[in-house]
């Protein structure tokens, strides 16, 4: 049911229908735990880089591999990514789920690799090379050892995702009931993980 609010909540200096959505309540390591579940489950989210006299820029990107909390993704050294990330290293990964609501956004530091890179031939599969393409010259083949193929590596910095509890009906009975009480939605929960509890789950892979 959509929480009630109260006078004296409303004239603090928290404003209600802001602190009630975060999860203060669940064990870090049971919410690192459900983001992996959560962004295991959505492998195609935008990556966001930031472009001088632009902002953020964002496109889609399939993810090539999750190490703990960090993200590998495959890329071609001559797009415009590289530009954006040899001016600003900061970047933002996203994934939402239109059916449930669920959402992840993932904020970190992008380091870059060429095609010496060993990982490659790891995370490369046959689909790859249909965003490369090949160009017939023997060298820019669409494969592993394509010069033009290079790694994304994003650490993780602060993560905040929002799991929802609720079915769509009971997703749609929240808001109404909320817009017609004066209540605040209650349809699922709002967790932070910070570089404490991020550096905690990459030791332990």
């Amino acid at each position: 049911m959509p929480d009630t609010l109260h006078q004296g909540e409303v004239d603090s200096k928290t404003d209600p229908s802001v602190a009630k959505q975060y999860d203060n309540e669940t064990p870090k390591e049971q919410q690192m735990k459900q983001f992996f579940e959560m962004v295991d489950g959505k492998k195609v989210g935008m990556l966001n880089t930031y472009r001088n006299g632009v902002g953020p820029v964002g496109r889609s990107m399939a993810v090539a591999k999750r190490i703990g909390p960090d993200f590998l993704f495959l890329a071609n050294k001559h797009s415009q990514k590289f530009v954006d990330l040899d001016q600003n290293k900061e970047v933002q990964i996203t994934f939402q789920d239109s059916k449930t609501q669920d959402w992840i956004s993932v904020s970190g530091t992008a380091t870059t690799t060429d095609n010496s890179d060993p990982r490659i031939k790891d995370v490369w599969s046959q689909l790859t090379r249909a965003w490369f393409g090949d160009l017939g010259d023997g060298k820019h083949t669409g494969g592993p050892e394509d010069p033009r193929m290079t790694l994304i590596e994003i650490k993780s910095k602060y993560i905040t995702y929002y799991l929802t509890d609720v079915g769509l009906l009971g997703f749609a009975k929240e808001v109404i009931g909320a817009a017609v009480t004066g209540g605040v939605a209650n349809t699922g929960k709002l967790r932070e993980l910070f570089e404490e509890d991020i550096e905690k789950a990459r030791s332990m892979q």
